[in-house]
């Protein structure tokens, strides 16, 4: 079945001076349940691509339909609950909070939803679980390693019981050991719970663990 379908999807950024075509008639799938790899390299459109499929931006041309529903289609209301509800994010610089802890981190979307304290400690504890981090869970991110720190980022996702998790680079700023070992967690997590994870990269090693590539070269999909 499929998540996302994206047909003719152009983007571009204005400036002062001149534009910039980031996306250029994009026509892409994405298939529930599996491991997308978009590959490129900088500058290509890898990030706007993943920032529309999380509705942070809305294409200039083209149409973007998540679980059948067209995007543009709906009010702000509604995919700001969609993507708050449905869509997880993943970020080559972890975006946590360096005042709160790996639990506090994880439970702070919770808290936002004004989810009840036992099941969201259950919720928080399980996600913990789920990728191996769960004895740091008093830690802040600056007494964590690189490979640590995502791994509470990917936690932070995983709370939300999402359908996508959209990765943006990463294991860019892990080394390769730890680079390797967080694939394998997103793997294990795409087999075992079944979410869909499109992320974007151009290391190889990354790239031969994903079902499926696409190649993006300026803006357009040429492979």
């Amino acid at each position: 079945m499929t998540l996302y379908e994206v047909r003719g999807v152009s983007y571009r950024y204005n400036h002062e001076r001149h534009g910039v075509q980031a996306l250029s008639g994009v026509d892409l799938d994405v298939r529930k349940g599996e491991l997308l790899a978009i590959s490129g390299p900088s500058g290509s459109g890898k990030t706007t691509m993943l920032n529309i499929l999380g509705l942070l931006e809305q294409p200039r041309e083209g149409t973007v339909r998540f679980d059948g529903a067209e995007v543009s289609q709906l009010s702000e209301r509604e995919r700001t609950l969609l993507r708050r509800e449905r869509i997880g994010f993943i970020f080559q610089t972890f975006n946590l909070i360096p005042v709160l802890t790996a639990y506090e981190n994880v439970e702070y979307f919770l808290m936002k939803r004004k989810v009840p304290g036992a099941e969201a400690r259950q919720r928080v504890l399980q996600a913990l679980e789920a990728v191996g981090i769960i004895a740091q869970a008093d830690q802040r991110p600056n007494s964590m390693s690189g490979g640590q720190r995502q791994r509470v980022a990917i936690a932070r996702a995983l709370v939300r019981d999402a359908d996508v998790m959209l990765a943006d680079e990463p294991t860019a700023a892990l080394d390769q050991a730890t680079g390797l070992a967080v694939m394998d967690l997103m793997k294990r997590l795409n087999r075992e719970r079944g979410v869909t994870f499109v992320f974007s990269t151009h290391d190889p090693r990354i790239l031969a663990a994903a079902d499926r590539v696409i190649q993006l070269t300026d803006g357009r999909v040429s492979g």
